[in-house]
């Protein structure tokens, strides 16, 4: 098996092996962790596995052109979309930025172009309403294992003909910054709770209240109404019902779930117990 060497995980930063490595360990599977694979030394390694079929699967980087003639039957990857819809690094997040609402999985055969390849197959789901990047994942990651197993057996058997990708259609999810996470409050709300979910995990978005960031992992979008006069995007307007009402560039943004500095993440309510909050602007 095939993994990126360990990072430095947890609030301490330890440097510790993935999930995946920790698996191939325990089920006695043996580990390559090249920092490139672009190194002679690293395509010698995997040569001498002399491997019938490469599967990547959230690898982060591309594959140079000899890893990609490695195999006897080359190299598939499971991709979190319906291609040729969001190629690229983040494609669950941009589903959900896009308002889609449906994604998938496309089993495809990797070229050297950025997940350009003819696709042998594609299975879909339907976006959740309130559903979460990591909630998407999860789901996205069932059915990517459950859609190349039932085509493991054929692939190995060289029985299956990708097709080539249509022209139309083509769109790029580009790598997610932490420069992101920062709520424009005068975006509409729906905008804004769509941005929410996308970033749940990471990089999650944030406000500032009173010069210090405010997290916000959950929210809802409540109409599509324009700003009152005297109410500016950002200033909450009331406290009440299941949280904190914001107003937006158009409608009310309900925040749910909050996170201050050094503090667990609470319900909003809970967070605006005891603050004289009602009037304050976010942001800035």
């Amino acid at each position: 098996m095939l993994t990126q060497p360990d990072r430095p995980a947890g609030r301490g930063r330890t440097v510790a092996p993935g999930p995946v490595k920790q698996l191939a360990l325990g089920l006695g599977i043996p580990v390559l962790q090249p920092v490139s694979l672009k190194a002679d030394g690293a395509q010698a390694e995997l040569r001498a596995c002399a491997p019938d079929l490469i599967v990547v699967v959230a690898y982060g980087l591309l594959l140079p052109a000899n890893v990609l003639a490695t195999p006897r039957l080359g190299c598939v990857n499971v991709h979190a979309s319906l291609l040729p819809r969001w190629r690229g690094a983040s494609p669950i997040q941009a589903a959900i930025l896009a308002g889609d609402p449906e994604t998938g999985v496309s089993i495809m055969q990797l070229e050297a172009g950025l997940d350009t390849g003819p696709v042998f197959a594609t299975a879909r789901l339907t976006i959740g309403s309130n559903e979460t990047a990591a909630e998407l994942e999860a789901r996205l990651a069932r059915l990517g294992a459950e859609t190349l197993g039932n085509l493991l057996k054929s692939l190995l058997a060289g029985q299956l003909t990708p097709a080539i990708q249509p022209t139309d259609g083509v769109t790029y999810a580009r790598r997610i910054s932490k420069s992101e996470a920062r709520i424009d409050w005068h975006e509409p709300a729906v905008a804004i709770a769509r941005r929410v979910r996308a970033f749940n995990p990471w990089p999650v978005a944030e406000t500032v209240l009173d010069g210090h960031q405010l997290r916000c992992f959950a929210s809802e979008a409540l109409g599509t109404e324009l700003p009152a006069a005297g109410c500016v995007p950002g200033q909450i307007v009331s406290i009440g019902g299941e949280g904190i009402q914001v107003q937006t560039g158009v409608g009310l943004l309900r925040l749910l779930t909050v996170q201050a500095p050094g503090r667990q993440r609470v319900a909003a309510l809970d967070f605006a117990r005891g603050r004289a909050l009602q009037g304050k602007v976010l942001g800035g």
